[in-house]
């Protein structure tokens, strides 16, 4: 695409995906790592019928916000892991309230004044750099390690990372052992300073037998996400204030840490709980959300498929005898469900619910949601469904969990009638 034509377009809005967005010949043009209110000079990648993406060539006029990225590996044809680092820290948390208002007009349907009333100011996190206390890694066919490219369709290599914990970058660069048959891997690193290596294989006949000199644990993680363990611990534990959480290899688990109080935060004080209520906690994983509400409900019945996450959930809260733990999918355990509940956390993936979940979150007529999402356009497409059901959506609560990057996270109340 290099001979093509270049253009000059003045960038107006931000998009859900991290590129800003203009006009051109009557169409809107998508350009990343540009910011609303600059002009530059550019020039098509690809198109559609109404729809122009676009690389910048040349920077005419710059935004106020912008600033010098940190990473080296940031940019164009470079590291797709991080989207914004070339916008200032508080200009990317006023575009991410605007992104997620207007995908809640757009998708979710919503007017303007309705949508000014719910949103509140984006909750920053408190760390803009190295809060990452878990990062996935590519293996290419040579076996080097790195992370998507800005395009997606290779794996740029790495030497340095400026989003996840130090401790994590140290092990990167120790890493000594035979990647062969390995998909991916992630490095974590827990509350404690302990960490592990998570090896993603496709064929359970080629888990590797390891000599390494790291002192770290090392578990595989089988195709259907079966946890092997090779070398030291299977688990990790995370402090979230007085409470410690165990949680297994492939069990998901925020990986900003430092935001997390105040998420929890935000969850309990949109719950609004006085001890006599009971409560739905689905997708509720090792029990996170399950902990801090529980000795402000009367019972609290939480709802997991993945196996290993269940039992860390028995474990980290064997000290409550009013917590019911349910096994399975969604889908299939709520239509088994005979109580009725005054509550519900709902936490799903960045996917948001299934029609399925949505109709049967209908059927039991909860009186107050709690939405926890990790994907505006999902959890607007959601919304406009509930709603639809019967819902009033009464508070949106952006929070920033991944500073430099486009992800927007919210907690959103819903109540019924």
């Amino acid at each position: 695409m290099s001979d093509q034509p270049t253009f000059e377009v003045e960038l107006t809005a931000m998009a859900h995906g991290g590129s800003a967005l203009g006009r051109y010949q009557n169409r809107t043009v998508f350009i990343p790592y540009t910011i609303p209110g600059e002009r530059v000079l550019a020039r098509i990648t690809s198109e559609k019928a109404r729809v122009i993406f676009a690389e910048g060539v040349k920077l005419i006029e710059a935004s106020a916000d912008r600033v010098y990225p940190v990473c080296p590996h940031f940019g164009p044809g470079r590291c797709g892991r991080c989207h914004w680092q070339h916008i200032d820290y508080q200009a990317q948390l006023l575009l991410k309230q605007d992104v997620m208002s207007d995908q809640l007009a757009r998708v979710g349907g919503l007017d303007d004044a309705t949508i000014e009333q719910i949103i509140r100011p984006i909750l920053a996190s408190p760390e803009e750099w190295y809060y990452h206390h878990r990062i996935t890694l590519q293996v290419t066919g040579a076996g080097d390690l790195g992370y998507p490219s800005a395009s997606g369709e290779a794996v740029f290599l790495i030497q340095e990372c400026h989003i996840i914990r130090p401790e994590l970058v140290d092990l990167f660069t120790q890493f000594d052992f035979d990647v062969t048959g390995i998909d991916r891997l992630q490095l974590q690193l827990d509350s404690e300073g302990a960490h592990m290596i998570i090896l993603h294989i496709q064929d359970e006949e080629q888990v590797p037998e390891l000599q390494t000199d790291l002192t770290t644990s090392i578990n595989v993680l089988l195709p259907e996400d079966e946890p092997i363990n090779l070398v030291g611990d299977s688990s990790l534990r995370y402090t979230i204030g007085d409470r410690v959480f165990r949680v297994t290899a492939g069990c998901e688990f925020r990986s900003n840490l430092s935001q997390l109080p105040r998420l929890i935060e935000v969850v309990l004080g949109q719950l609004a709980l006085t001890g006599t209520e009971n409560v739905l906690d689905l997708y509720g994983g090792v029990g996170v959300f399950s902990a801090f509400i529980a000795d402000q409900a009367r019972r609290v019945t939480l709802i997991e498929r993945y196996p290993p996450a269940l039992t860390d959930a028995e474990i980290n809260l064997a000290a409550y005898e009013h917590i019911d733990l349910i096994e399975g999918p969604i889908e299939d355990v709520l239509p088994e469900l005979e109580d009725r509940y005054d509550a519900a956390i709902l936490d799903p993936p960045a996917e948001g619910l299934s029609l399925a979940v949505l109709d049967q979150v209908k059927a039991l007529k909860i009186p107050r949601l709690v939405y926890i999402s990790a994907d505006p356009a999902t959890f607007a497409r959601d919304a406009k469904k509930l709603i639809a059901h019967g819902y009033q959506l009464l508070q949106v609560q952006p929070i920033d969990l991944a500073p430099q990057t486009y992800e927007i996270h919210a907690v959103s109340l819903f109540k019924l009638g």
